[in-house]
């Protein structure tokens, strides 16, 4: 088995929301930030953003490639790559 090779590229992507309360996603390959109320991932379909109430993370497993959250599930958005969204964000906040 080669050690050096990207298993998050062979894992598929599935999304699943139960009640609004939690969210479980795989083909996770990284989690670049989060705080109560946004996360934004890195998956094998391409950068997402979460946003909500009172998000926690229940767990992540980026060699199985799945990540959990719990708390009130507002939106769930595919940024194709965009991360400049999400910097954006962090200024408007830095500067409020």
């Amino acid at each position: 088995m080669d050690k050096n090779k990207d298993y998050s590229e062979t894992f598929n992507h599935i999304v699943t929301i139960t009640d609004r309360k939690t969210i479980v996603l795989s083909g996770i390959k990284k989690l670049d930030s989060f705080d109560d109320t946004e996360f934004f991932v890195d998956s094998t379909m391409g950068s997402i953003l979460i946003k909500g109430e009172g998000l926690e993370l229940i767990k992540l497993d980026t060699f199985q490639g799945n990540l959990s959250i719990k708390g009130r599930i507002i939106s769930v958005n595919y940024l194709d790559g965009n991360k400049k969204i999400k910097a954006d964000n962090i200024m408007a906040r830095l500067f409020k």
